[in-house]
């Protein structure tokens, strides 16, 4: 018998509500719940925001021209944006999940990269379409 003991292995546990907060998701675990807030959103907007102003705005042109003064309202315009990056980042997480289907991209430096990726990515439309919607462009 040897004098080294065999270490004892760690044990993986359920974190609990307290310890979120501290806990050290990699970027690709991010991605990944940021991938299900923002499906989440654009599900639950859809019949709440988007298909009611949409309905609103077709219906004669004085309707379409209350939901336009209405939505040129800032607070308005911060929730479009919100629903464009939701939109935006579901579409690039979802292009880089159908990639690691087809198992490109599936190892630890790719999918850490594509992760990197697809916030740049996600977030540079995003400004594009905030620097549009504010009417610096």
């Amino acid at each position: 018998m040897s004098d080294t003991a065999a270490k004892p292995r760690p044990q993986f546990r359920n974190i609990g509500i307290a310890q979120i907060a501290r806990y050290r998701l990699p970027l690709a675990g991010k991605l990944s719940i940021l991938h299900r807030v923002s499906g989440a959103l654009l599900f639950l907007c859809l019949p709440l925001v988007i298909l009611p102003l949409f309905a609103a705005s077709v219906t004669s042109p004085d309707s379409f021209a209350q939901v336009a003064q209405y939505a040129g309202h800032p607070l308005v315009k911060l929730v479009v944006l919100a629903l464009v990056w939701s939109y935006l980042h579901h579409f690039c997480a979802g292009i880089r999940y159908l990639m690691l289907d087809l198992h490109i991209g599936v190892d630890k430096i790719s999918a850490q990269k594509s992760a990197g990726v697809v916030f740049g990515v996600s977030l540079a439309l995003t400004l594009v379409f905030a620097l549009k919607l504010f009417g610096a462009l």
